[in-house]
C-alpha cells in the first residue's frame, strides 16, 4: 500500500479537569449582545408568568372546598411539569420571532469568502458500525473538501470497534478509502484496541496524538453527513473569532424510511428551526454541545475539556457517559464562547429507525444525563451551563413526574367520584372530600394543550409564510396534513415513551449500568408477536387504566383516553414504528414530506447515495479471505498494532501459509469450523494456530 494508515503524530497535552474549578475570564474579551439578554428576559419572564398562571388556576380547580394533602402533592407535581412545558414553549416563541424578524445588519454573519487559513481535522468516531455505509459519507465529504478547500482538511476514521470480525471488515473497507483518497484531503484510519471512556476517550486519544497538527477539529458521528461548503464556512467562522471555542450546527434528519423515522424527520425539519433559533437566541455565546456536527478549537479543547473521573462506581461514578454537555461547560468555564449557528445549512444526521432503537439509545443518554446531577453545583460553571445540565436531566425526569401526576390525579378522581373520604383534617369528625371545579379544569387542560402544541403550530406557520419552503414540503395541504398526522401519532407514542423512560430512570437509580451497545441504522422491523410481548405490561396497564376509569365514570375515560389508548396500542405502535412499508405509504400520500426528498435535495446527499453499494455489509468470511490473500492489505493491517510496527519475530507470511496448509487451505471454509474471532486470531497468535491445528486433527 502506498498510502499510510496514519500521519506522523503531533502530540498535544490534555490534562484531566477537576469537577470544581475557577471560572476564567472571557477569552478575547467577547460579550453577549443586547438581543441575547432580551431573549433571556423573554424566556425567563414568560416561563415564570405562564407557570404562575397555570399553578394558580390549578389551585383554584382543587381549592373549591379546601385542599387535601394529596391535592397539594398533585399541585406540586403539576407545577414542575407545567414549568417544563412553559420553558419549552417560551423558547419556541423566541425562535418564532427570530425567524420572522430579520436580524439587524450588525448581527448578520457573513457566509462565504476566502478559504480559511487554519487546518481542520474531520473526525468520524465509529463503534461496530457498518463500514460500507459510513465509507459512502466519508468518501463524499473528503472528495468535496479536496475540491473546494485543498490542503485545508484531513479526515480521520477513529475506530473503537471491539469485535475482531467487524474490525477486519472495517479495515477491508477503509483501507480502500485511505489508498484512494486525494492527498489534498487525505483519509486516515486508526483502530483503538482499548476503548476506555468510550467516545470521549476516542476523541481525547486523537487530540493527544495528532491534535498538535490541526487548529480545529470537526466532530461528526458515524451517521453524520456535512456539506463540504458548510465545513469550510465553519472553519472560517471559528478562525475569525479567537474567543470562540466551539461552534455547533443544527443537524437535519435525513434518509428515514420507517414510520417512526419519518415522524422524527418531519418534526425535525418542520418544527426544528423554531426550536433551534430560540435556543440560539438565548444561548448567545453560553451555548451547548450536542456531541457531533460541530467544530472545536483544538488547543482550547485540549487545555480545558478533558473529562474528570467521578468517584464511585457506575452508573453515577466512573467515566462521564454523556460527555458533550460537560465538555461544553468546561470550555465555557475556561472562558471560551460556545455558539449555536442555526443559519448553517448542510448539516445532516440520521434518526433511529424504530421505537425500540430510541429506547436503547435513551437508556445510555438517560444514565449520562442523570449523572450530570453531580455537576449541577460544581464551582466555576456559568449559569447557562447549569441550565443546560438541568434541562438534560429534566428530559428524562419529566417522564416519571408525568406518570406520578397521572397516578395521583387518578386517585383524586376516584376519591371524588366514588365518594370515599380522603383525609381527616385534624381532630375533626368530618372528612375532607376532594372536590374539583370541572369547568375551570377543562379550560386549564385546553390552555396546557395549547402550550404543548404551540411550537408545532409556529413551525407550520413559518413554512406556510415562505412560498419556496412551502413547496419543498409538498404544498400547504400536504404540509398541514403531515403536521396533523405527526401530532396524532406523537400523542399516541407519548405515553409509551413515558412508561419506557420512567423504567429507564428507575434502572439508573437502582444502580444498573447501561453498557455500550451499537445502534441500528437501517432496518427497524420488529415482529408483531415480539412487539406485543415486549409491551405486554404497558398494554395491561392501559387496559386496566381504561377499565377503572370507565367503572368510575365514563367522562373520566374520555380524559384519560390519550394515555390509556396509547398504552393499549403499545405493541401495535412498536411494530408500526419500524415499518418501512407504512413510511412509504405516507410518502406516496404526500404526508411527512421533507425538503431533502424533493428537487431541493443538497448535492452532498445525492453524492452519498451515488455510492449506495457501500451500504451493504461485507460478510466476515470474504473479508478474512481478502486479508489472508492480499499481502499488502495484511501488512497494512499488522501496522495498526500498538506502536504502529510489526513484531520482528512475527512471520506473517509463514503463519498464513501454515494456516492454509493445515486448516483446509481456505479461511472462508474455516468459518464453518471457527468463529470469526478465532479466525482472525490466526493472524496474530502462533500458539493459537498450533492449538487449533491439534484440535483440527483430533476432530
Amino acid at each position: 500500500m502506498t498510502a499510510p494508515a496514519l500521519p506522523p503524530e503531533q502530540r498535544l497535552d490534555m490534562p484531566r479537569q477537576a469537577v470544581d474549578g475557577t471560572r476564567a475570564p472571557r477569552v478575547g474579551g467577547w460579550r453577549n449582545t443586547l438581543s441575547v439578554f432580551l431573549a433571556r428576559i423573554l424566556v425567563a419572564a414568560g416561563s415564570v408568568a405562564l407557570t404562575a398562571f397555570g399553578v394558580h388556576e390549578m389551585y383554584r380547580v382543587l381549592a373549591t372546598d379546601g385542599v387535601t394533602s394529596l391535592q397539594w402533592l398533585f399541585l406540586a407535581l403539576f407545577a414542575v411539569n407545567f414549568t417544563w412545558i412553559s420553558f419549552a414553549g417560551c423558547q419556541a416563541v423566541v425562535g418564532f420571532i427570530a425567524l420572522l424578524a430579520p436580524a439587524p445588519r450588525r448581527l448578520r454573519r457573513p457566509v462565504g469568502g476566502a478559504l480559511p487559513g487554519i487546518r481542520t481535522a474531520v473526525l468520524f468516531p465509529v463503534y461496530c458500525e457498518r463500514p460500507g455505509r459510513v465509507a459512502a459519507s466519508i468518501g463524499a465529504i473528503a472528495r468535496g473538501l479536496a475540491a473546494v478547500a485543498p490542503d485545508r482538511f484531513a479526515v480521520f476514521v477513529l475506530s473503537d470497534t471491539n469485535r475482531p470480525d467487524a474490525w477486519v471488515e472495517e479495515e477491508v473497507v477503509y483501507s480502500g478509502l485511505v489508498r484512494e483518497s486525494d492527498p489534498r484531503c487525505p483519509v486516515y484510519y486508526r483502530h483503538r484496541r482499548r476503548n476506555t471512556e468510550r467516545k470521549a476517550g476516542n476523541i481525547a486519544d486523537w487530540v493527544m496524538r495528532w491534535g498538535g497538527g490541526y487548529e480545529a477539529m470537526a466532530v461528526l458521528d458515524a451517521d453524520s453527513v456535512m456539506a463540504p461548503e458548510t465545513l469550510v464556512e465553519m472553519a472560517r467562522r471559528i478562525e475569525s473569532d479567537p474567543g470562540l471555542g466551539l461552534l455547533q450546527t443544527a443537524p437535519a434528519v435525513w434518509r428515514a424510511e420507517s414510520l417512526y423515522g419519518r415522524m422524527q424527520q418531519f418534526a425535525n425539519r418542520c418544527y426544528g428551526p423554531v426550536v433551534t433559533r430560540g435556543l440560539a437566541a438565548w444561548h448567545g455565546r453560553d451555548g451547548n454541545f450536542w456531541g457531533h456536527n460541530a467544530i472545536i478549537r483544538t488547543c482550547a479543547f485540549a487545555a480545558a475539556a478533558r473529562l474528570p473521573e467521578l468517584r464511585g462506581r457506575p452508573p453515577f461514578g466512573g467515566h462521564v457517559l454523556s460527555h458533550d454537555f460537560i465538555e461544553a461547560a468546561l470550555l465555557r468555564r475556561a472562558g471560551y464562547g460556545i455558539r449555536l449557528d442555526a443559519d448553517l445549512a448542510g448539516s445532516f444526521e440520521e434518526a433511529p429507525p424504530a421505537l425500540q432503537d430510541v429506547i436503547v439509545r435513551d437508556r445510555r443518554w438517560c444514565q449520562g444525563n442523570l449523572q450530570h446531577a453531580r455537576f449541577l453545583l460544581a464551582q466555576g460553571l456559568v449559569l447557562p451551563s447549569r441550565l443546560h445540565l438541568l434541562s438534560g436531566i429534566m428530559a428524562y425526569l419529566s417522564s416519571p413526574l408525568w406518570l406520578m401526576l397521572v397516578v395521583v390525579g387518578l386517585v383524586l378522581a376516584a376519591q371524588a367520584l366514588v365518594g370515599q373520604p380522603g383525609y381527616f383534617a385534624g381532630p375533626s369528625l368530618f372528612p375532607v372530600w376532594p372536590v374539583f371545579d370541572s369547568e375551570r379544569a377543562v379550560e386549564l387542560f385546553l390552555f396546557s394543550t395549547a402550550i404543548l402544541l404551540a411550537p408545532k403550530a409556529m413551525g407550520v406557520v413559518v413554512v406556510l409564510l415562505d412560498a419556496r419552503q412551502r413547496r419543498t414540503f409538498g404544498g400547504s395541504f400536504r404540509l398541514i396534513g403531515g403536521a396533523l398526522a405527526e401530532t396524532v401519532l406523537s400523542a399516541l407514542y407519548a405515553p409509551v415513551m413515558m412508561i419506557a423512560q420512567s423504567r429507564l430512570v428507575a434502572e439508573v437509580l437502582s444502580g444498573r449500568d447501561s453498557g455500550w451497545k451499537p445502534q441500528r441504522r437501517d432496518d427497524g422491523r420488529v415482529p408483531f408477536a415480539a412487539a406485543l410481548k415486549a409491551h405486554r405490561l404497558q398494554i395491561a396497564a392501559g387496559a386496566g387504566l381504561g377499565a377503572l376509569a370507565f367503572q368510575l365514570n365514563p367522562d373520566l375515560l374520555l380524559w384519560l383516553a390519550p394515555v390509556s389508548g396509547g398504552l393499549i396500542s403499545a405493541g401495535v405502535l412498536e411494530w408500526a414504528s419500524g415499518s418501512a412499508r407504512l413510511g412509504s405509504a405516507l410518502r406516496r400520500a404526500g404526508l411527512l414530506l421533507t425538503p431533502e426528498e424533493g428537487p431541493a435535495r443538497p448535492a452532498i446527499l445525492t453524492e452519498v447515495e451515488r455510492h449506495a453499494g457501500f451500504r451493504e455489509n461485507f460478510p466476515a468470511a470474504p473479508a478474512l479471505q481478502r486479508l489472508a490473500d492480499d499481502a499488502a492489505l495484511r501488512q497494512w493491517h499488522l501496522a495498526q498494532l500498538p506502536g504502529g510496527a510489526v513484531d520482528p519475530a512475527f512471520d506473517a507470511e509463514a503463519l498464513v501459509a501454515r494456516a492454509k496448509a493445515e486448516l483446509a487451505g481456505d479461511l472462508t471454509a474455516l468459518q464453518h469450523w471457527l468463529t470469526p474471532s478465532e479466525a482472525i486470531a490466526l493472524l496474530h497468535d502462533t500458539e493459537r494456530v498450533a492449538g487449533l491445528q491439534t484440535a483440527r486433527r483430533a476432530a
